[in-house]
């Protein structure tokens, strides 16, 4: 059996009673789920699948969840109704900005964008979810419809590209990109497809495993990995003093904090006798600390 089995399966109803699935959606069983298998009646439909003895609904079809009714594929040889290309653009966080993506969907000639700034790691994206939900509305009115991204790094990496794209291709949506090593329109049955598609998942996983390479290799050399330390044992030295002579907390923090610009290790503008003796035995004889009394 081959991969395109359950399309061949699906392009008739079920002649089963108790199933009555029509074209274009899995078998169901009587509690209406998905079925985790194909009815014999209806896959012996297709000469190449007669004698065999089972055929397994596809993991693609979600066996064993709510069955819903799918839209019927178009009749063989017939003229779409028309031919609608639906736009997707994603950024990975809030302050990357999707204005490239957008122009280059509109001088493709998309006018309708869906958009969204959300990370590809996300169970779900809303967007990505209302473009497929439209295109597969237009689908079934027998509308030809092409989903177009910028690029494929966009819509996914790696496994999740290519079963999202292969959902795509059983409902009979196209899929283009604009620019990027998939540029064009590709069929994801094809091996250059899910290459490319496997590659993009490993380049996300090398950079990951560099990254984490490099903080290693830093922190072995003593190096701090993130921002700047706020505190460093003389200040705490200064916060224990302070603690034992029991100030309020306000007055602890006015005496703690100074300005970013002072920063200096051990450099505090606090009365205790470690931090103001140290630095009157640095004064020459007779110079004024400037030192304002809290």
């Amino acid at each position: 059996m081959s991969d395109d089995d359950f399309l061949r399966i699906e392009a008739n109803d079920c002649p089963m009673s108790s199933c009555a699935a029509p074209a274009g959606s899995p078998c169901r069983t009587g509690r209406r789920k998905v079925a985790a298998q194909y009815h014999t009646a209806r896959f012996r439909l297709v000469p190449q699948l007669a004698k065999a003895l089972s055929v397994p609904v596809p993991p693609l079809r979600k066996p064993g969840s709510a069955w819903t009714e799918l839209p019927r594929p178009p009749a063989a040889g017939a003229v779409p109704a028309g031919r609608v290309r639906i736009g997707y653009a994603r950024a990975s966080t809030v302050r990357q900005s999707l204005d490239t993506q957008a122009d280059s969907l509109g001088a493709a000639g998309v006018t309708r964008i869906f958009a969204e700034k959300i990370s590809t790691r996300a169970v779900t994206r809303p967007e990505l979810d209302k473009a497929v939900a439209l295109a597969r509305e237009l689908r079934a009115s027998a509308v030809a419809v092409t989903i177009v991204v910028h690029e494929h790094k966009r819509l996914g990496r790696g496994i999740e590209l290519a079963a999202l794209a292969e959902q795509l291709r059983a409902a009979g949506i196209g899929l283009e990109f604009l620019t990027g090593e998939l540029q064009g329109s590709h069929d994801p049955s094809g091996v250059v497809f899910t290459v490319l598609a496997a590659l993009s998942g490993m380049e996300r996983e090398y950079i990951r495993d560099r990254t984490l390479e490099g903080h290693e290799s830093a922190r072995a050399r003593g190096k701090a990995i993130g921002g700047a330390a706020v505190t460093d044992d003389a200040m705490l030295a200064v916060a224990l003093h302070l603690r034992g002579q029991a100030p309020t907390t306000r007055r602890s923090q006015r005496r703690l904090c100074r300005p970013a610009a002072d920063h200096q290790p051990g450099a505090y503008s606090s009365s205790s006798p470690a931090a103001s003796g140290s630095r009157r035995s640095r004064m020459a004889p007779g110079a004024r600390s400037g030192r304002t009394k809290l």
